[in-house]
């Protein structure tokens, strides 16, 4: 191979990434090119006769630069099968809507506080109760008991003081076996033997709505505590207080928005290593999984290869210094078939991507009900009280779904 043809193999190359990842917009019989090098963008003049570019390496070689190829790929594409061209027309785009059953939605929001606490009941009556050491003193309350306090807790979003009001009427009710002191429901968010049922109850949650879900979506998010830090500032050599806050991370269905999974790390883990436990458990609880989107900090052929041994496809997308891979293990061939997929059929796989903004809308369901501060002092105490928010939120989802799309809310025995 010569070295002119080697230079027109790099320029077609980079041709198709500029055709597959730029914009490129049309005015006319004019094309207008961003440069890769982010200083602005050159008019092309797609003459078959004569191209013109007005970038310098056309003005230099007076020859087909990289932008005129680009534009003829984006030509190619548009063109049907039989030879003719597609025209492109700029219409406007309207949102998407989306109708509302509100008798049933009323209804929902309306009874959701004692309805909640019903469904909680059921999901707590069957947790198997630990063993309790022998000694003297006040004998502590049951684990079903603990649990229904500390969550109904962090649904009501007040104090504990005035929380037992709520406490007495759950225990006219039948809720409670026992009425707990508001200092007893802080005692037991700070209990590390809490953590492992609040998961399992997370899960058990969800579990209705396993017919529905097929489409799922993994993102994460920080909530702040009332603890600070010192924070260092190397370029301005300044130290500052910050908050610590903890991650929460999470996966959902698109279309419900129920949790299916879950982890607590620290402000600063990598979002990438919880891609895996998040989908395994999920797959473990019986969901069926089609599809997983995610943003590009999950990008990685191991968390693809993750997806596809569940039978999903992982939509996520590429960074711009991505490349296809030549190797022939597994890994590689669906590294290289989704890289050319996100490519050359943008448009189709971006349609299965923004189901991703699902998972924000969770996020935001969360902190914006139940508060986007852990309010809890010591660290177990706030790891129990955000899978608390998780597991109200999918309460709530459950609710919703109950009335609006005619489900029965069996969680099963924990």
């Amino acid at each position: 191979m010569s070295l002119n043809e080697r230079q027109i193999t790099d320029r077609e190359i980079k041709a198709l990434q500029i055709a597959a990842k730029q914009k490129l917009t049309r005015k006319g019989n004019v094309w207008f090119v961003p440069s890769q090098a982010g200083q602005g963008e050159y008019e092309v003049r797609p003459d078959p006769q004569a191209p013109r570019c007005t970038c310098p390496d056309y003005e230099y070689r007076n020859a087909r630069c990289k932008h005129i190829v680009a534009v003829e790929y984006v030509l190619m594409r548009e063109q049907k099968s039989d030879g003719t061209t597609v025209v492109t027309e700029t219409v406007k785009v309207t949102r998407k809507t989306y109708t509302q059953d509100w008798k049933a939605y009323n209804h929902a929001q309306t009874h959701e506080k004692s309805e909640l606490q019903a469904l909680l009941f059921e999901l707590c009556k069957n947790l198997p109760e630990p063993m309790k050491p022998q000694g003297k003193g006040r004998p502590s309350l049951s684990l079903p008991d603990m649990i229904f306090a500390s969550v109904t807790k962090i649904y009501s979003t007040i104090s504990g003081r005035r929380y037992q009001t709520d406490l007495r009427e759950a225990k006219e009710r039948g809720y409670l076996a026992h009425l707990p002191h508001y200092n007893s429901v802080f005692k037991y968010l700070e209990s590390e033997s809490l953590t492992p049922y609040l998961y399992e109850l997370i899960s058990l949650s969800a579990a209705p709505l396993k017919a529905i879900e097929s489409d799922f979506a993994v993102d994460s998010s920080g909530f702040s505590t009332g603890q600070f830090v010192r924070w260092l500032d190397v370029k301005n050599s300044t130290k500052e207080e910050r908050r610590h806050w903890l991650k929460l991370h999470l996966m959902v269905g698109t279309k419900t928005n129920v949790v299916t999974s879950v982890e607590v790390s620290d402000g600063f883990s990598h979002d990438y290593h919880h891609f895996k436990p998040l989908v395994d458990h999920t797959a473990k609880q019986g969901f069926q999984m089609k599809e997983i989107s995610a943003d590009k900090g999950y990008l990685g052929a191991d968390n693809m290869m993750t997806a596809l041994r569940h039978g999903a496809v992982p939509y996520i997308p590429f960074k711009t210094n991505s490349v296809a891979q030549s190797g022939w293990e597994p890994k590689s061939q669906l590294w290289t078939r989704m890289y050319h997929f996100y490519s050359l059929n943008r448009a189709e796989f971006l349609q299965h991507y923004h189901k991703r903004s699902n998972v924000e809308t969770t996020f935001h369901m969360i902190k914006a009900k139940f508060g986007q501060r852990l309010r809890s002092r010591t660290l177990t105490a706030q790891i129990n009280e955000a899978l608390c928010k998780v597991l109200c939120h999918n309460l709530c989802v459950v609710l919703q779904s109950v009335h609006e799309l005619g489900i029965e809310a069996h969680f099963g025995v924990a």
